[in-house]
């Protein structure tokens, strides 16, 4: 039986599907405009020392991800520099806190393609082989493909993490759970700007059942993973 048990409100995968050929590890915008002084969040007046904080923690996992090998996908916000993809709306509301998207920063202009800013930090940088997902909104995969990406490779689990647990990250699992896939957001491994909406937000994914995923630690899932790649050596 290949799940984690200890995930809530159910055992993930709810099919006990758990493997590289169906289940992913999806990085939420870890990028410096988001985790880094002079970025996106820092502009508005938000501390990172809690966004930092998650970046040891995301290194851990992604390892074990890939020296298991599961497949790992990485999401990055932002639009092109002719910003056609910002709507009024938008443009206004990113203004209201001090930080207008486009507006220039420390780190280039904020989220904007090509930018210093619009990378992900160092120390979680994608291998070659790990695409990464530039999307124009919150959600993953509203004008992307992601989805068929994912679709391509028969992945239907996704183990989830990154920033911010009540706006990236939410939007997609909603998504995701919407479009059929099981979903895992590992609590430790996402952050917010602060404790109650982080607090919130994980709760709101998991009631009625799950309606819109589960959550469960890193070290289950790292747990869950190494114990996986034992099982399949030992049937070597």
């Amino acid at each position: 039986m290949n799940q984690i048990p200890t995930t809530l409100p159910y055992s993930f995968p709810h099919d006990s599907s758990l493997s590289p050929l169906t289940t992913a590890l999806l990085i939420i915008d870890m990028q410096r405009d988001f985790l880094a002084s002079g970025g996106y969040l820092s502009s508005q007046g938000y501390p990172l020392s809690r966004f930092q904080a998650l970046i040891p923690r995301l290194v851990s996992l992604l390892s074990t991800f890939r020296r298991a090998g599961f497949p790992i996908y990485y999401t990055r916000e932002g639009h092109e520099s002719h910003m056609a993809t910002i709507s009024s709306r938008e443009r206004h509301r990113s203004s209201v806190n001090g930080a207008a998207i486009g507006s220039q920063g420390p780190l280039g202009k904020l989220l904007i393609r090509g930018e210093r800013g619009h990378d992900i930090v160092p120390e979680l940088q994608p291998l070659p082989v790990e695409p990464v997902i530039d999307k124009p909104g919150r959600g993953a995969f509203m004008h992307t493909e992601l989805d068929k990406m994912l679709r391509c490779r028969g992945i239907k689990n996704l183990v989830v993490c990154g920033v911010t647990a009540e706006a990236c990250v939410s939007s997609t699992v909603r998504e995701a759970s919407d479009l059929g896939y099981d979903v895992l957001v590992v609590e430790d491994g996402v952050e917010s700007v602060n404790d109650e909406l982080k607090i919130w937000s994980l709760e709101a994914l998991k009631v009625e059942g799950g309606l819109f995923g589960v959550t469960g630690t890193k070290k289950e899932v790292i747990e869950a993973i190494e114990s996986w790649v034992n099982t399949r050596d030992e049937g070597c």
